[in-house]
């Protein structure tokens, strides 16, 4: 059995954040966006037969997968593992929710300390890196080979953000990106074109027509934005981008205080204070789905819940553009502990390869609105037959090549989420300048990094 590598001072600071952190929602799962409406996934796929099971001497291994969905998320991905468990008999696979992304990564962190783990586990974009840092995940690049697991089918702008100096320690599963999602009979009622704006400027034209007022009192504003607690800072980071600006570099230099980020949250303030058209709200997709908003940016994984829950045709599009286009990855990867024997991390490596298999892929996106995270998925005869009756699922994919991935201030840097998203809302609900809370914001950040800095420079040299 490996020895985990954490020093004291490592799990000190894995234990104060996870502290300090909010329960949030997720990017569009339940929790990495706000929270998708509860719906009914689809019929479940075939089960395909899994890949290379482990070498035991007649024995089944069992393996505990910590999960962070619910609702009809929840219920896809336990109808994944009961297909994995009936598709052989080597392993089983015992699925246990945990709650959302924070609490999984908060209860491991506890559980590293306790020396009680999972197997395998869900860990979100903003937490993967820290157990990765704390050397509390495994490479897997040697597991997937004795799996005949092949990563060169998998998108590679999802594949590499869990790559680090050549080794993969994070595999893509409910991998998402933000989609600009509106109700098309508003849309209509307004005489506006049944499509997504493609510039911030065009929206703020057709705004007004959108808004619903009674006095003073605004019944329904053209646009939502999340909250601090909502993962903001997830949407606003493709915003940043649109304005030419960005949260940081590469080595964890701030750039908040760029010229163009406080532009970006200028926008931000605008469209809510002066121009009057947006509106912050703690649940988007609730206020989306009950009329309070026509339109928002969320996560393609809320696209199943809203499609099934919406009293109206959802319409869905690219995000608009500004100076540039400017759209980020987000929504977790499977990995695997570090300290656990390794014939469980051969049965977690071979669940990993059959749940992000090209069949089991597409019966994923098909069920949630996440991504195929193969690309040999988006060629086979379902998901070419899924796209042409349901095209609002393909939108995602075909943005895809436009994404990158987000700043290292906000995935890499200890709760960067919720101190960039507490800034947005100093701008946003106070009023506070942008300039000024941004190089607070900035402070903060580069105050925060230096820990995850001097740990690297461990890990990595």
């Amino acid at each position: 059995m490996d020895q985990l590598k954490l020093t004291r001072r490592q799990m000190l600071r894995m234990m104060l954040a996870g502290g300090s952190v909010a329960a949030l929602a997720a990017c569009g799962t339940s929790p990495a966006a706000p929270t998708a409406p509860t719906d009914a996934p689809a019929a479940p796929a075939a089960a395909t037969g899994a890949p290379a099971q482990v070498s035991q001497t007649g024995s089944t291994v069992t393996i505990t997968y910590w999960g962070s969905f619910s609702g009809n998320l929840g219920e896809a991905e336990q109808a994944m593992v009961q297909r994995f468990n009936e598709s052989q008999s080597d392993i089983v696979v015992d699925y246990q929710f945990q709650g959302s992304y924070e609490e999984t990564a908060q209860k491991y962190t506890a559980g590293l300390q306790a020396n009680t783990i999972p197997d395998l586990i869900l860990l979100s974009d903003v937490w993967w890196f820290g157990f990765y840092v704390a050397g509390a995940i495994s490479e897997l690049d040697g597991l997937a080979q004795q799996a005949g697991l092949d990563f060169s089918d998998y998108e590679p702008v999802l594949l590499n953000e869990g790559n680090r100096q050549g080794k993969q320690f994070w595999i893509p599963f409910a991998r998402s990106t933000p989609l600009f999602y509106y109700n098309k009979d508003l849309w209509a009622e307004a005489g506006l074109p049944d499509r997504a704006p493609e510039t911030w400027a065009e929206f703020g034209e057709w705004a007004p027509q959108l808004l619903q007022r009674e006095g003073n009192t605004l019944r329904r504003s053209a646009f939502v934005h999340p909250d601090g607690a909502s993962y903001i800072a997830w949407l606003f980071q493709g915003v940043t981008w649109q304005h030419g600006g960005k949260y940081s570099n590469d080595d964890f230099t701030m750039t908040m205080t760029d010229p163009n980020t406080i532009r970006a949250a200028q926008f931000y303030q605008d469209t809510v204070r002066d121009l009057g058209w947006a509106t912050l709200g703690q649940d988007i997709n609730r206020d989306f789905l009950g009329g309070a908003a026509a339109a928002m940016m969320a996560s393609t994984g809320s696209l199943a819940g809203l499609t099934t829950n919406a009293t109206f045709p959802v319409g869905v599009g690219f995000l608009p553009k500004e100076a540039n286009f400017g759209c980020c990855t987000g929504g977790a990867g499977l990995a695997i502990p570090s300290g656990i024997p390794d014939e469980k991390k051969l049965a977690a490596m071979t669940y990993i390869a059959f749940a992000t298999n090209t069949e089991q892929a597409g019966a994923w996106a098909r069920d949630t609105g996440y991504m195929p995270v193969r690309i040999s998925t988006k060629q086979t005869p379902d998901m070419v037959a899924f796209f042409e009756e349901n095209p609002n699922f393909k939108t995602a994919v075909d943005q895809l090549p436009l994404t990158r991935a987000q700043d290292a201030a906000r995935v890499f840097v200890r709760n960067g989420d919720q101190i960039i998203g507490k800034g947005l809302e100093r701008i946003i609900v106070n009023g506070e300048g942008p300039a000024t809370v941004f190089a607070d914001i900035d402070a903060e950040l580069t105050r925060a990094a230096e820990p995850i800095l001097e740990d690297l420079r461990e890990v990595e040299g």
